[in-house]
């Protein structure tokens, strides 16, 4: 999930590393104010969603002017494309950690979902988006249909290695498996944005224990 459909309403190209005398400590500093800005942006559509959330809101929060975001991020839409970037980064990096597959990859599902809780923002500006992003006419529809497909296979991948390996409890189907596990995870990230006593993987473990088979039960 390293690109996005989204287009570019501006349609700029997106500007070379620059070079020369000093040309390092510049683009230094410009990727630093762009960070600065994601990271408002993030708090901002985390908070009033893509729709209300405006570039001057946005601005107010990293602390510079609205033409200064313009600067970096001509439209609201180039500044979505550069938060869903951002948390795709994010979510490769936390899946290269370890190379595994079948019930130890739903393991680290699990475990990468529960530290989400480290940092709700995030949690809120996904299931804000993505209510959003139902809507086939957002800029991040495609997005997050991508996204979750994705996610879908994923679990799907090691679910039917489960069932090669005859780790699934009788009558489990891999593919059902998979969509329910997701559709738990998404669930229960919800729930816990209203009630943060919730403990995310431990219910996560409980819906996966039900599909696997006990290791002591050969």
């Amino acid at each position: 999930m390293s690109r996005t459909d989204i287009p570019s309403a501006a349609g700029a190209p997106v500007p070379s590393r620059p070079t020369g005398p000093g040309s390092r400590g510049t683009y230094a500093k410009t990727e630093a104010r762009q960070r600065a800005i994601v990271e408002a942006a993030i708090e901002i559509f985390s908070e009033s969603g893509f729709r209300d959330g405006s570039l001057r809101d946005v601005a107010e929060r990293a602390g510079i002017t609205h033409a200064g975001i313009r600067h970096h991020f001509p439209t609201k839409v180039d500044l979505l494309q550069a938060v869903l970037r951002q948390r795709e980064r994010d979510s490769i990096g936390k899946g290269d950690r370890t190379r595994v597959d079948g019930a130890e990859a739903v393991d680290a599902w699990i475990d990468a979902v529960a530290e989400n809780v480290g940092n709700p923002t995030l949690i809120e500006l996904e299931f804000v988006l993505a209510g959003e992003a139902t809507s086939k006419d957002h800029p991040a529809h495609s997005h997050f249909a991508r996204a979750y497909g994705k996610s879908e296979q994923i679990l799907r991948r090691a679910f039917d290695l489960m069932g090669e390996r005859g780790q699934l409890r009788d009558g489990v189907d891999p593919a059902l498996a998979a969509r329910s596990l997701l559709a738990s995870t998404l669930g229960v990230q919800t729930l816990w944005l209203r009630n943060r006593d919730i403990d995310i993987g431990e219910v996560l473990r409980a819906q996966f224990g039900v599909l696997r088979k006990s290791p002591n039960s050969d």
